[in-house]
């Protein structure tokens, strides 16, 4: 495709669709047609008024100035002799609302679409037809589309030509790429469980599950009737639709209704929800069996799942894969509902060894990943959101340069590169990790430590108050410890590539030697640490400067950034932090994912089950107590009074603390991936039975075959059944010390409780 040939309508319609129309006939025998299309903004294809295609949202969210996705149909098969293509456009996330204080017009000005169809003749000719000004523009009954805000569909729209397209100059030269991610798809349809009237008079559907999609009507209807829907994840303490956590995202569906039975679903917006309310409805009775919800999510083959004989922990892990198939739409959302749904750097590294055991996630990382490095910084910065809306703020916000969230850039590749052995993810992205490391060397206001900056620190931590963002953990300790993190993982990925790492290495070992000397004291972290002026001379974030918290010991611990001997000690005050608080964690987005495993390499298996199943917030079953089917942003999104957090940034459908559920897998279930040998060519299967959980059954579909983890308690005796695929090795260690190494095949084993 020629990337100069993007057209745009002869007349601005804003955030109306147009559809772009082109006749074509072949000349004679044909042996295969194929068409490319690209969109700054969105569009559908359809030829001879069939959708091309499986995929919606097309062609995705990439940072379109810098690259931009096109898809390839192949138009043989649906091919007439006079045929009609038409492409209609919307502004999606290029052109329409992104990002936070209402910024529109991102990444454009206005939509446009460029398409190449490539005729291959029987006899070997060819021939090409690209987009110009032969084209012809009408308007369609789409006749306002936005991300955040929703649809309206007019079936009484009566069609508008406008004239021939005419090239788009500011849409000319943005760079066009195959594409790279998984389609955007249509999955789950659920049924409503209910209608009923709040106490309010609101007419409310409730479809029993939080999700991302739409919902898909059909009805016959007077013409000019309508239907207009708004959305909610959750019903405030009176059982009153609430929607003030969306700010200023409508999430509003208006479909006008022609006399005929129709279908309606939006095809340029999707919302994030649990809840309808029929703000109007045409005047027939509300039919429940012509309603669904549609869940739509990047395509992913499903490869991990785990139950066990406790329905809350069920619940916990069924909340935990509705979170990601609800944020991972083309890129790995902080949260499908409100007016962000942006790229957050730091959920998707604390999240994504878990989405590796849940999906087969390589293309849809691979995608990311392009992103990353197309939107890194030339001084090696990977800021927190990916694609950058930022970049192109009107009013100069921008998100912070911070560690745990740019450390994106070096632990994503290596846990892809873990679960898959698959070197390309570290080759492809060992530019970025570079660039990236070297950033946080030079980045801080002392050599080897990363002291100062605008962290997000251990964000939404509950030990600086349960209503505080940043956590009481002092943010230099976490941005020097990921720093640590992100050059070990260097160290690693370039040894795995071949290369010469002596230099990394040793400045590895300079950076724990400095760590330990600025920040620890006797084996122990200091208690505090004067606040430090970043090197752009703002102020940092973090008012609480603690250095002994659950999250500090935990990545002294994770990170390996303490001797052996001094272990046990730090361990120790873990487990007496925890015990101070009343036996809760603390921990916020930076120390939860390490926490449990943490206490399971101490010994302390038995805590981190007790963290595991409390039901008090903080913790992960406190939301499922509440009714919960996603994960939450705060541990208290919903207080125990029925309140909510925050109407600012409480989000229903969060995935960050769904990382738990890579313990379940790893030790609960005892299936985890060697660094020696990636993608489950050996692995080991080590669990830890508990009589809480009562049995445990897990599966994993993995690139060297299937594997099953099974567990169950009998009087005072567990039975352990594993399967190990053929061609793969297992490193099975039972609870009573018992260690066998395995090849391909089914094991059963007995031991005492």
């Amino acid at each position: 495709m020629n990337a100069q040939n993007f057209i745009t309508s002869p007349v601005d319609m804003g955030s109306a669709s147009v559809s772009f129309i082109k006749h074509f006939a072949p000349s004679r025998a044909v042996a295969s047609v194929t068409l490319c299309v690209s969109a700054i903004g969105l569009f559908e294809a359809r030829l001879n008024g069939q959708k091309l295609g499986r995929g919606v949202l097309t062609p995705g969210f990439t940072s379109y100035r810098r690259r931009t996705q096109y898809v390839t149909y192949d138009l043989t098969p649906m091919l007439l002799g006079n045929n009609t293509l038409s492409i209609t456009a919307a502004p999606g996330w290029a052109v329409g609302t992104i990002g936070y204080r209402d910024n529109i017009h991102c990444y454009a000005e206005r939509y446009a679409v460029n398409a190449e169809i490539s005729i291959l003749y029987a006899d070997g000719g060819t021939q090409s037809i690209v987009t110009d000004d032969s084209w012809t523009v009408q308007t369609s009954p789409i006749e306002y589309s936005d991300i955040y805000h929703g649809e309206t569909v007019n079936l009484l729209h009566k069609v508008q030509e406008l004239g021939h397209a005419v090239p788009d100059p500011e849409a000319a030269g943005y760079p066009l790429i195959p594409q790279q991610g998984a389609d955007i798809t249509e999955h789950e349809r659920l049924a409503p469980i209910s209608l009923f009237t709040t106490p309010k008079g609101e007419r409310v559907i409730d479809f029993g599950q939080n999700m991302t999609g739409y919902v898909e009507f059909r009805i016959k209807a007077e013409a000019g009737e309508r239907i207009v829907i708004t959305h909610a994840e959750v019903l405030d303490a009176d059982g009153n639709f609430y929607t003030e956590n969306y700010r200023s995202a409508k999430n509003l569906m208006t479909y006008v209704c022609d006399g005929k039975e129709n279908v309606f679903k939006p095809t340029f917006s999707f919302q994030g929800f649990r809840y309808i309310r029929l703000d109007e409805y045409p005047n027939v009775e509300v039919d429940l069996s012509n309603i669904r919800a549609i869940a739509v999510h990047s395509d992913m083959r499903r490869t991990g799942r785990f139950s066990c004989g406790n329905p809350k922990i069920n619940q916990l892990y069924h909340n935990t894969v509705w979170g990601q198939k609800s944020n991972y739409l083309d890129i790995p959302t902080d949260c499908p509902q409100r007016d962000e749904r942006l790229g957050w750097t730091g959920d998707a590294q604390v999240f994504c060894r878990t989405a590796a055991l849940n999906y087969d996630v390589r293309s849809f990382f691979r995608k990311w990943l392009g992103d990353m490095r197309a939107d890194q910084l030339s001084n090696g910065v990977v800021l927190g959101i990916i694609p950058n809306t930022f970049e192109y703020v009107k009013d100069g916000y921008s998100t912070r340069i911070s560690a745990a969230w740019g450390d994106a850039a070096t632990i994503i590749p290596w846990e892809l590169y873990r679960a898959y052995g698959d070197k390309s993810f570290l080759s492809d992205n060992f530019d970025m990790m570079t660039k990236w490391v070297e950033y946080q060397h030079s980045a801080g206001s002392e050599e080897y430590l990363w002291l100062g900056g605008r962290h997000y620190g251990d964000w939404l931590a509950m030990d600086a108050g349960e209503d505080s963002y940043v956590g009481a953990t002092a943010n230099d300790l976490i941005a020097s410890a990921f720093f640590a993190h992100s050059i070990d993982l260097l160290v690693r990925a370039g040894e795995v590539l071949g290369k010469d790492m002596s230099q990394y290495r040793e400045l590895h070992a300079k950076i724990k030697a400095k760590f330990r000397e600025y920040f620890m004291e006797n084996g122990m972290p200091r208690e505090e640490f004067p606040l430090t002026e970043s090197v752009s001379g703002k102020t940092p974030v973090d008012s609480v400067r603690k250095g002994i918290t659950q999250t500090a010991l935990v990545l002294i611990l994770h990170f390996d950034l303490c001797t052996d001997e001094e272990r046990p000690a730090l361990a120790d005050k873990l487990e007496e932090l925890i015990h101070v608080y009343g036996d809760l964690m603390t921990t916020g987005f930076v120390g939860t994912p390490y926490i449990l495993h943490v206490l399971n390499e101490a010994g302390k298996t038995e805590l981190a089950y007790k963290l595991l199943l409390e039901e008090r917030s903080p913790s992960w079953l406190y939301s499922v107590m509440h009714g919960a089917t996603t994960m939450w942003e705060h541990w208290n999104s919903i207080k125990e009074d029925g309140s909510f957090w925050s109407t600012a940034m409480n989000s229903f459908n969060h995935y960050a603390y769904g990382s738990v559920c890579d313990w379940l897998y790893g030790v609960a279930a005892g299936i985890t991936a060697t660094e020696e040998d990636p993608g489950y060519r050996t692995f080991t299967l080590s669990p830890k039975p508990c009589r809480a959980l009562e049995h445990v059954d897990c599966t994993l579909d993995t690139l060297s075959g299937h594997i099953e983890s099974h567990w169950y308690y009998k009087g005072d005796e567990v039975y352990f059944e594993f399967t190990v695929p053929d061609g793969a090795k297992a490193y099975i260690t039972l609870p009573n010390g018992y260690k066998e190494t395995v090849d391909g095949g089914v094991y059963h084993y007995t031991t005492k409780a």
